[in-house]
């Protein structure tokens, strides 16, 4: 933590900025009485530059620092921000909260957070590589995918890069901090055949610099992918519907994982009771074999956070074992109202939102099945290999996604690929009907984010190969 305190100390505290004892003295008078609170600072430089047949359409950078200011008394949080970080900033929020808190309440003794070891490098990947070489990269990346296919009639690609550094001042004494990079490649191309035009897309990043995605290797990876998908889209026919059932491909296929279940198991939801996990812990609430974690301590995976953003070291925390509810997902509030451990998943958008509980990487473990063998098992289903968008309705748990990337299972073979496939369901209900689960657990490439109440965060998933029993497929084709 030493580095990411010399650093927040630089950006917030030398200067113009605030003095750390100051402002500790500042904030004391709302966050004494109050049950939890804590001052959250940020900056934070983020760009991007894209590219669309063949130019620079897009280029932009910004720059920006606050604080956010929170003081919390039962479920009641008052909450007060400013896009600057000084003295007369700070007090203008703290007399904000004083005349806006409601009455007192004793202050809950908690213990120190404890230091952690850093999960990713704190190199700004902006400083890494100049606005030249990004604009030429893109370049060679159309031209490569115009080269490796002569199908392909449109190239779009992009590059953004993050660096946040984050410092939390809390009510009991903890002074924590963060430096947080973050890369995302992504390219997709548009390919025509005999009149018809696919596309298709391929996407990775982490929290890295600009060179683990700007590798050649890494970049004509991600290339060929795109093609790949693109060029299936064009043999693809019109997708089944009906109920049946349905392989659900490694890695990012987690996505229905992170909707349809991860949601429904944060805290918030669960304190509400408009979960439909909520009342189940202890029960089962899935079939034998199969276990969810979120884990937010992987090192340089989109998702993972060194600390969350109210201080709390980030956890591996089991969720579902073996198809038994065992925990939720927790921030500090919703944890201390349900009496309940905080798992170090308080997560904001930026310092002008309230944190609350969001996943970081969730993940179900591996099993011991094979691809072939769950294909082999099914006469007639679908082989849903890659996802695009999807929602869920956290109350009922009901969901729906589009596979961006699907095949007819036909006498226990993969068949031709289909288009349009959109899968229904209810997320406890599928978690009942996982038949198998295989041993190639695979995490996401790292483009996820999820939104939740207004606020878009950085996001990791992962699963196996799974075998559930029966899906709704929704697609033209009866």
């Amino acid at each position: 933590m030493s580095e990411a305190l010399a650093t927040a100390d630089r950006l917030f505290h030398h200067n113009e900025g605030l003095d750390v004892l100051e402002a500790r003295r500042a904030i004391a008078p709302v966050l004494d009485p109050a049950d939890d609170g804590e001052l959250f600072l940020e900056y934070r430089e983020s760009e991007i530059v894209s590219l669309d047949d063949g130019r620079i359409r897009n280029a932009s950078f910004d720059s920006r620092r606050g604080f956010g200011l929170r003081s919390v008394t039962g479920e009641a949080a008052i909450y007060a921000h400013a896009g600057e970080i000084s003295d007369a900033a700070l007090a203008r929020a703290v007399a904000t909260l004083q005349d806006a808190r409601p009455g007192e309440t004793g202050l809950v003794s908690v213990g120190p957070a404890t230091a952690s070891r850093p999960l990713y490098t704190a190199l700004n990947p902006l400083a890494e590589m100049p606005f030249a070489a990004r604009a030429a990269l893109l370049g060679e990346i159309d031209a490569y995918a115009r080269g490796a296919d002569s199908r392909v009639v449109q190239v779009m690609a992009s590059l953004a890069g993050e660096w946040q550094v984050v410092e939390i001042l809390r009510a009991d004494g903890v002074r924590a901090a963060d430096i947080r990079p973050l890369v995302v490649l992504h390219v997709s191309v548009v390919m025509e055949q005999n009149g018809r035009r696919e596309s298709g897309g391929h996407g990775a990043g982490g929290r890295e610099t600009y060179s683990s995605v700007t590798a050649p290797e890494f970049w004509r990876a991600a290339v060929d992918k795109a093609i790949r998908n693109a060029a299936l889209n064009l043999e693809s026919i019109a997708a089944p519907a009906g109920e049946m059932p349905v392989v659900l491909g490694a890695g990012w296929p987690g996505i229905l994982l992170h909707e349809a279940i991860g949601h429904g198991l944060e805290g918030d939801f669960n304190r509400k009771k408009t979960s439909a996990f909520a009342g189940l812990l202890g029960k089962r609430v899935g079939s034998k074999g199969v276990t969810v974690i979120d884990d937010g301590t992987i090192p340089d995976r989109r998702g993972s956070l060194t600390v969350d953003d109210e201080g709390t070291p980030t956890n591996r925390t089991v969720l579902i074992e073996d198809g038994i509810l065992t925990g939720y997902i927790q921030d500090r509030q919703n944890a201390r109202l349900m009496s309940m451990r905080a798992t170090g998943n308080g997560r904001r958008q930026s310092y002008a939102h309230l944190p609350m509980p969001r996943m970081t990487n969730t993940i179900m473990l591996a099993g011991d099945a094979s691809r072939d063998d769950m294909i082999r098992s099914i006469k007639r289903g679908l082989y849903a290999a890659n996802f695009g968008g999807g929602q869920v309705d956290i109350t009922s748990g009901k969901f729906v996604f589009s596979a961006s990337e699907a095949y007819l299972i036909e006498d226990g073979r993969i068949g031709a690929p289909v288009k349009g496939a959109t899968l229904i369901g209810n997320g406890p209900d599928a978690l009942t009907k996982v038949e198998m689960i295989g041993a190639d657990l695979e995490l996401d490439p790292g483009i996820g984010t999820c939104g939740k109440n207004g606020q878009g965060v950085p996001v990791g998933v992962g699963q196996p190969t799974i075998k559930i029993s029966g899906l709704t497929v929704g697609g033209t084709a009866a």
